[in-house]
């Protein structure tokens, strides 16, 4: 008996998701992210709840900005840590060429400050590494409806971020390069790392370094790493800062 109402209530659930997804229609969504992977995860979570989703897919800063340029899209899902330029210089472009299309950052960074700035930069919406397909679905539902998303714990951390007004930290004052540039220097990488890993040259992870450093009024790599322990900022990201 007790399988039976089981059973009965996942064909319920499934029902509710197919009268969903067919109020959207045909909806085409744009699958943004270097990893094949979450790529192919994606369609896998969206499969049943839009089953008449058409999708494309790329994989670099470049693929995407013209794949953008060249389509229609209802919805990009932007995958946050691009090589080279990050996926929150990708979304400025992105707000620049298409102004209203809507923008989902799946990101493998966990905390409340990459979530601000990619809402600053223009996302309709920000799912943190840490979430459920559950809160993916939920995300792509509202924001095809008109709507923007966060998960319930992300929007309690982001109302206690901007309580605490931000804008006067230091790392605050630091572009969304620069402060990718930061936290993989903070977390131990070399120079050298963070080119090879970012795609760029030496000299200009060191041009970068140097304006950090300004900006932060700060001397050395070992006055970062004290500033990064100190606020925390390390743990909200997955691998050697966030990479």
């Amino acid at each position: 008996m007790v399988s039976r109402l089981k059973q009965a209530d996942r064909e319920d659930s499934r029902a509710e998701d197919s009268r969903a997804s067919s109020s959207f229609g045909t909806i085409r969504i744009l699958l943004a992210d270097d990893q094949e992977i979450v790529r192919k995860g994606l369609r896998q979570i969206l499969a049943d709840p839009f089953p008449h989703a058409s999708y494309g897919e790329a994989s670099d800063p470049g693929e995407i900005v013209r794949m953008v340029r060249q389509g229609e899209w209802d919805l990009v899902i932007l995958g946050a840590a691009l090589p080279g330029r990050g996926g929150l210089e990708v979304l400025k472009d992105i707000r620049k060429l298409r102004p209203a299309l809507p923008v989902l950052v799946v990101s493998i960074y966990n905390g409340e400050l990459f979530a601000i700035r990619a809402l600053r930069a223009g996302a309709s919406g920000y799912v943190p590494r840490q979430t459920t397909s559950e809160d993916i679905v939920s995300g792509v539902r509202k924001i095809l409806a008109g709507g923007q998303f966060v998960t319930a714990s992300l929007a309690e951390r982001l109302a206690r971020e901007i309580h605490s007004g931000t804008e006067t930290i230091p790392h605050e004052r630091l572009s969304d390069r620069e402060f990718r540039v930061f936290l993989m220097l903070a977390s131990g990488l070399t120079v050298k790392d963070v080119a090879g890993r970012l795609h760029l040259s030496p000299q200009t992870v060191s041009t970068h370094r140097a304006r950090i450093l300004d900006k932060m009024t700060m001397e050395t790599n070992a006055d970062l790493v004290r500033y990064a322990c100190q606020h925390r900022l390390l743990d909200d990201c997955y691998g050697p800062a966030g990479v």
